[in-house]
């Protein structure tokens, strides 16, 4: 945990799953980002899902709900989704929350390894939000996108968790970027889809920001490295030149959601790419 002025922070776990290392990477030859992240024998990387926890005032806000439980067996060992060790719920346990004392929950885009927890099935067998009180922050445009998506990404997207979001009531859709709290604020992105929102947190002196999938990994801050998911890779491309160009100049933290090992960390600028200091605890 960080406790900056007025901002306590919390990186919580939903555990690990693992995707397609060529597919993490792109156009990158797998000699290269092997050297980074190595694969297993059927070429996945292991992947963390790490949600951020932000209180201020008499606001818990959580970014990202991780996966979820609810996969068949036979997705489970696709995606090597692994709980033994953590999940969201007892993630926030362990930072001394229940799901009811959330208060927001920030869903930087639907794909299903960033929403998949917003649902649980409860005692009674129906499907229902995990965080039951909490304001669900969303993006219009990422919505209408998620709700008709394209062939390249619709097997991101779980539709019937989508239905069974917008029928809580409890889904605040928003046109853009802007404030959320007194210092913590929504970033829209573009290149990996339509209307991704990453946040950004600051007290006045320090500074974080949450990557989501533009930086789902250190190893993605070299700035070609870019998803072979993302739907717009040259507006990826921009946007990562964009923020990493901020983030050295003023000495954010950045916080990945993805990354098995390293949690968060700072960058520097160097002929033309960013370097990642030692890792940063949270």
């Amino acid at each position: 945990m960080l406790a900056w002025d007025g901002l306590r922070i919390w990186a919580l776990t939903d555990g690990r799953f693992a995707l397609d290392g060529g597919a993490m990477f792109g156009i990158v030859p797998k000699p290269l980002w092997s050297r980074r992240i190595g694969a297993d024998d059927q070429n996945r990387i292991p992947m963390a899902l790490r949600c951020l926890l932000l209180q201020t005032g008499d606001r818990l806000i959580l970014v990202d709900t991780g996966i979820g439980s609810r996969w068949s067996q036979k997705e489970t060992a696709i995606y090597a989704i692994d709980h033994r060790e953590q999940d969201l719920v007892r993630s926030l346990k362990a930072a001394g929350f229940a799901p009811e004392d959330v208060t927001d929950v920030v869903l930087t885009h639907l794909h299903f390894d960033h929403a998949g927890g917003a649902l649980r099935t409860g005692a009674d067998g129906d499907l229902g939000l995990t965080f039951g009180r909490a304001r669900h922050h969303l993006q219009r445009r990422h919505l209408a996108w998620a709700q008709a998506a394209s062939d390249k990404d619709r097997g991101s997207f779980r539709g019937e968790d989508i239905a069974r979001l917008m029928d809580s009531g409890q889904v605040r859709l928003r046109d853009g970027g802007g404030e959320l709290a007194p210092g913590i604020e929504l970033v829209v992105c573009e290149g990996h889809t339509v209307a991704q929102q990453v946040v950004r947190a600051s007290d006045g002196s320090r500074t974080l920001l949450y990557c989501g999938d533009v930086v789902p990994t250190a190893a993605h801050l070299r700035l070609p490295w870019i998803m072979g998911y993302d739907l717009q890779p040259l507006a990826t491309l921009e946007e990562k030149r964009s923020l990493l160009t901020r983030a050295a100049a003023d000495d954010w933290l950045l916080v990945f959601e993805h990354d098995p090992v390293v949690a968060a960390c700072r960058v520097r600028s160097e002929g033309g790419q960013f370097v990642p200091s030692a890792p940063v605890e949270i």
